[in-house]
C-alpha cells in the first residue's frame, strides 16, 4: 500500500506519471462505444454525461455494463502502471486517472463525475476499500435507485475505510477525490433536495 517511499521520487517523474495516467483516464469509453453501437453522441442522450448511468438511459444495459467495466479499469491501469515506481507513483497515477476521465482533453475538458475511475483507482491502491465502497453503493443503489446518491455515499465511505485499515496516506488522497466527487455531483445534489432526481434504469 501506498504508506512510504513517496519522497523518494523526483517531480519529474511523478509529473509524467501523472500525465500518463491522466491520458489513459481521459480515453471516453460511454461515448467511444455508443457512437459504435450506432445511437450517436452519448452527450445529447439525457445528462449529457459521458458515464455508464447515462449510457445506461439509451436502454442499452449491455453498453452501460461496458462503459462501467472499461471506465473502472483504465483507472486500475493506470495505478498499476503507477506502482511500477512505487507508491507514490501510484498516488500520482490515481489521482491523474481520475482527472482524465473527469476533464478529458479530448472533449474540451467535459468529461463524466468519475465514480467507476474512483473505483477503479482503489482496485489498484487498496483492494478492500474497494469492495467496502462498492458495497456501500450497491446497498444504496438498491435502497434508493438513485445512483448519484450511491456515488456520494461510497466516496464517503472510501477514506473511512482507509482510515480504518491503518493507510493514512492512501486516505488523504482518496479525500481529495471525493471532494472532487462532491463537487462533480454539485447539479445533483440540487435535484435530489428537490427531488427531480432520475433512477437508475430511467430512460431519456
Amino acid at each position: 500500500m501506498p504508506e512510504a517511499g513517496v519522497n523518494e521520487l523526483s517531480w519529474t517523474l511523478l509529473i509524467g506519471v501523472f500525465v500518463l495516467a491522466y491520458l489513459i483516464g481521459s480515453i471516453p469509453f460511454g461515448l467511444v462505444l455508443t457512437r459504435l453501437a450506432g445511437l450517436g453522441d452519448i452527450r445529447a442522450v439525457g445528462s449529457g454525461n459521458i458515464g455508464a448511468t447515462n449510457v445506461l438511459r439509451t436502454g442499452r444495459t449491455s453498453l452501460a455494463a461496458a462503459t462501467l467495466l472499461l471506465d473502472a479499469l483504465k483507472g486500475t491501469l493506470a495505478v498499476w502502471v503507477g506502482w511500477r515506481w512505487g507508491p507514490g507513483a501510484a498516488l500520482a497515477a490515481a489521482l491523474g486517472a481520475y482527472l482524465g476521465h473527469c476533464f478529458p482533453i479530448w472533449l474540451k475538458f467535459k468529461g463524466g463525475k468519475g465514480v467507476a475511475t474512483f473505483l477503479g483507482v482503489l482496485l489498484g491502491l487498496h483492494w478492500p476499500t474497494m469492495v467496502v465502497a462498492a458495497l456501500v453503493w450497491l446497498a444504496t443503489a438498491f435502497a434508493t435507485r438513485y445512483s448519484s446518491l450511491s456515488a456520494l455515499m461510497a466516496s464517503i465511505a472510501a477514506p473511512t475505510a482507509l482510515l480504518l485499515f491503518g493507510e493514512p496516506l492512501t486516505a488523504m488522497m482518496c479525500v481529495v477525490l471525493t471532494i472532487l466527487i462532491w463537487v462533480r455531483h454539485a447539479d445533483n445534489l440540487k435535484r435530489l433536495k428537490a427531488g427531480t432526481e432520475s433512477r437508475i434504469g430511467e430512460k431519456s
